[in-house]
């Protein structure tokens, strides 16, 4: 198996208030009880809460089987990385509002299509330059929608917001899709305007916007282990209409910022802070947004870091309204694995266990399998955390954290704990004796394992665990659904002396990075057989249930076959390599792609067997959604499906729906 390494309450359009995100029936409580079949939307990247959860039904456990294509689109844009271009990743989430869907492309078009049928209504290029090749994949997760609280319906009262390669944050009309005049310059604001450091391809947002009230808070992609010295990771809020910077917050310190401010005492971006790739959520009631934080750079090695990851691997809360700290928990101390928090905070009430009044929720997704259950208006526990002893004894000048936190409700879900050679596994025998003898090769004490000279084995990988696919909960069964990758991989720092001599190549499965201004340069591969099977246990990749009431796992199942894998066609149920997320509903199923054998699936929901699936044009790593666009009409079950560096890039937007009567 081949995988390149990569590596982040609403209410209905109708009323008079600005999205802050949902998938919300977009009627009065009178015409839902007259109509039986609502319209249904999905406002925001992750849907209402971040759940990835929908109330529709009419496509269930009973008829799912007779799903079919009701309609396709293809956009055009994209590359397989061949010339001078970048390779595209298809990994976006689309809205859908007013009988419209809007999605954007890896080089930043936006289409708007008509919701039911397909067909165009507009498309907007913005003439990205930036197509060139660089560390990452041209990417696009999403757009974010407002609209005017006044109820105002002339230009620009509803907008389409959204980040592009060309690191430019850009408003358009979502009715015409002509750029917002008022917003920044011409319907443009620069997002490099005092960030220092950015090559042409190391900054700009790969995920949302998210709009709360009339703020769009954003974040934006730098490389990891390029450098230390790479762009900062501030986190910015825009005023929708005008584009006017409103606040920034940067994930350090202020102790680090005193200590590090130039001699006049300004305080300006610091180079190589933690940043904010992955999905941003927020609580309108509350006021806060919810940031997940990367590492500070280099990822790999953390000795020279003085402090600048205090805010690293985190969950933030922040003021919608200034940017104030409210508070922040750390998923990870002083991360030396590149384990940043990579998935979307997720909103979740939790009934008391006593039967008193039900606790405000967040549920945390990280790439170790952790989930993490605050309090999203304090940050505090909801069930104990323990900080346990990890492995310690890293590379000279290291200075590691003695524990880690572990939630305990629920247990981790990333397992086992600790790679041995009793569970090397490939795809024969002979495949498993060569495994045993590879993993004999590295030090492998277990989950946070540091990295070292001689090798270290990373399990789960950089990549996961859970990435930014995150998880998706059912709030009537109380279910958190998420898939896993299990695949290990060995980190190896060289000192620099040795690393600046290699002539290094960078490319999969073997990938080098130089982690300038530190003292080593990174070695990093799969651990893989012969045979190109990972050496972990099975499955490779997985779906998993838990009952969040009693922490306890419902279900837990492969997720994936060898297929397109494998040297044969022989397709073994194993499990797969798999990035992108689950979607729930009330009809009792969980729809996930993500997986590299190309299918997207059905499953019902309580039991996890696998009740439908079919063949998709390229690998589908994107969240699906499902809506119903009109008063009486269908419901459909959408997604991209484009690739992701591990198999052929792709453009296809693909709806699905039960035959018409």
């Amino acid at each position: 198996m081949m995988l390149r390494s990569l590596a982040s309450g609403l209410v209905p359009l109708s009323l008079i208030m600005a999205i802050s995100g949902g998938c919300k029936n977009s009627n009065s409580l009178d015409a839902s009880s007259a109509d039986p079949s609502p319209p249904s939307e999905w406002l925001a990247y992750g849907g209402e809460n971040a759940a990835r959860y929908s109330p529709l039904q009419e496509i269930n456990r009973d008829n799912v089987r007779q799903l079919e294509v009701a309609w396709t689109h293809r956009s055009g844009d994209f590359s397989d990385g061949t010339g001078d271009w970048a390779f595209t990743s298809l990994q976006v989430t689309p809205l859908v509002a007013d009988n419209t869907l809007y999605y954007c492309t890896p080089f930043g078009r936006v289409f708007a299509l008509d919701a039911e049928t397909g067909a165009q209504r507009w498309v907007f290029d913005p003439q990205v330059q930036n197509k060139r090749s660089g560390m990452y994949p041209a990417v696009c997760r999403g757009v974010s929608m407002w609209q005017d609280p006044s109820g105002k319906q002339d230009n620009c009262s509803k907008r389409i917001l959204y980040g592009t390669r060309d690191a430019q944050l850009i408003a358009l009309d979502a009715t015409t899709g002509k750029l917002c005049a008022d917003f920044g310059e011409r319907g443009r604001v620069a997002l490099k305007e005092g960030i220092d450091g950015a090559r042409s391809w190391e900054y700009y947002p790969t995920s949302p916007p998210y709009i709360i009230d009339n703020v769009a808070v954003v974040g934006a992609m730098v490389p990891d282990n390029e450098r230390s010295d790479v762009p900062s990771g501030v986190v910015r809020a825009f005023d929708v209409r005008s584009g006017e910077l409103i606040w920034a917050w940067e994930p350090i310190s202020e102790d680090y910022r005193k200590r590090h401010s130039d001699d006049s005492g300004n305080t300006r971006y610091h180079l190589g802070t933690p940043n904010v790739w992955a999905p941003i959520s927020g609580d309108p009631k509350a006021g806060l947004v919810y940031v997940p934080t990367g590492n500070p750079a280099p990822d790999l090695y953390g000795g020279d870091r003085d402090g600048i990851d205090f805010y690293g691997s985190s969950v933030v809360a922040l003021d919608a309204s200034n940017g104030v700290l409210r508070w922040h928990f750390q998923t990870v101390h002083h991360d030396v694995w590149d384990y940043d928090v990579a998935s979307q905070p997720t909103l979740v009430d939790i009934p008391a266990a006593d039967g008193g009044a039900k606790r405000l929720g967040l549920a945390q997704a990280t790439k170790m399998g952790h989930i993490f259950l605050l309090d999203r208006l304090t940050g505090a526990a909801l069930y104990p955390i323990e900080e346990r002893r990890v492995p310690q004894e890293g590379v000279p000048g290291e200075q590691l954290s003695p524990t880690q936190p572990f939630p305990t409700h629920p247990a981790p879900l990333h397992l086992p704990a600790r790679l041995g050679k009793e569970d090397m596994d490939g795809f024969a025998y002979f495949d498993r004796k060569a495994c045993q003898k590879e993993l004999a090769r590295y030090r492998s004490d277990g989950i946070f394992t540091p990295p070292t000279l001689d090798g270290s084995v990373l399990y789960p990988a950089t990549t996961g665990g859970i990435n930014w696919g995150g998880v998706s909960i059912d709030p009537r069964s109380r279910t958190l659904f998420v898939n896993q990758m299990h695949m290990a991989s060995v980190v190896q720092l060289l000192p620099r002396k040795d690393y600046d001599t290699l002539n290094p190549q960078a490319g999969y499965p073997l990938e080098h990075y130089p982690m300038a201004g530190s003292p080593y340069g990174v070695r990093r591969f799969p651990l893989l057989s012969p045979l190109g099977a990972p050496c972990n246990p099975r499955p490779w990749g997985s779906l998993t249930a838990v009952n969040l009431d009693s922490g306890d796992i419902l279900w837990r199942r492969p997720l994936g076959t060898t297929r397109g894998q494998a040297p044969w066609p022989l397709w073994l149920e194993t499990g797969a390599p798999n990035t992108g997320g689950p979607l729930s509903t009330a009809g009792g199923l969980l729809f996930i792609g993500a997986t590299t054998d190309s299918y997207f699936r059905a499953f019902d929901a309580a039991s996890g067997e696998e009740l439908w699936r079919t063949q998709l044009p390229y690998t589908g790593n994107a969240t699906p959604i499902t809506y119903r666009a009109t008063q009486g009409g269908r419901q459909f079950v959408l997604i991209a499906a484009g690739g992701h560096g591990w198999s052929q890039p792709g453009d296809a937007i693909i709806a699905y729906s039960l035959p018409k009567n």
